[in-house]
């Protein structure tokens, strides 16, 4: 079975850095990532660069997380897909970028949902492109080891519940907005923490 992300998808990922970057940079020009250039998908970027720039600053990286991730015995590259529109991408993957900025075995890089749909396709969630969603590989040989995403399995939990109900796109989206407050990232690092110790 060959790898769904292959080295011509690390070759064009970029940096959690670069993508902050490339997010200001969109901003300047009232854009957004992505083909739909709305007003409303320019809003929600703004307003998640924000976001992005608070969990910069106010996430703490579990103490046994971070331990667990230094002591891996192979280097790992993750790569999340993302656009900077998406509710969810502020409030997950600053805190995974975070993860592996101490810890030189780990390397996290992003590609655009968009531009690389053959990868999104081969990882849909209920058959349907959410994100974020982030694959953990060995670096060498690009094997994966696990998945995760889009969101928390509570906020996911919640997500479907809201949206079983009929709920409206923005209910749903505060209601979301609302737990991810409260939790402050402890849930994703959780499930993190997890699924990097069931590969060791």
């Amino acid at each position: 079975m060959s790898n769904v992300i292959t080295q011509d998808h690390i070759d064009r990922s970029m940096t959690y850095a670069r993508f902050r970057d490339l997010v200001n940079s969109l901003l300047i020009e009232r854009k957004t990532t992505g083909p739909n250039q709305t007003k409303e998908l320019v809003q929600y970027t703004r307003l998640n660069n924000q976001r992005m720039d608070r969990m910069d600053k106010k996430t703490i990286i579990m103490p046994e997380l971070l331990a667990e991730l230094k002591s891996l015995k192979e280097p790992q590259i993750w790569v999340g897909l993302v656009e900077a529109w998406c509710g969810d991408v502020p409030h997950n993957i600053p805190p995974i970028a975070k993860m592996s900025v101490s810890v030189p075995k780990l390397s996290f890089r992003l590609l655009l949902r968009d531009e690389n749909l053959d990868v999104m396709d081969a990882y849909l969630t209920d058959g349907t492109r959410s994100i974020p969603k982030v694959v953990a590989l060995k670096r060498d040989s690009l094997e994966e080891l696990w998945t995760w995403g889009p969101r928390p399995t509570p906020a996911q939990d919640l997500f479907r519940e809201l949206r079983d109900k009929g709920e409206q796109k923005q209910v749903i989206a505060e209601e979301l907005q609302k737990w991810y407050n409260k939790d402050k990232s402890q849930s994703l690092q959780n499930e993190i923490l997890e699924l990097v110790r069931s590969t060791k």
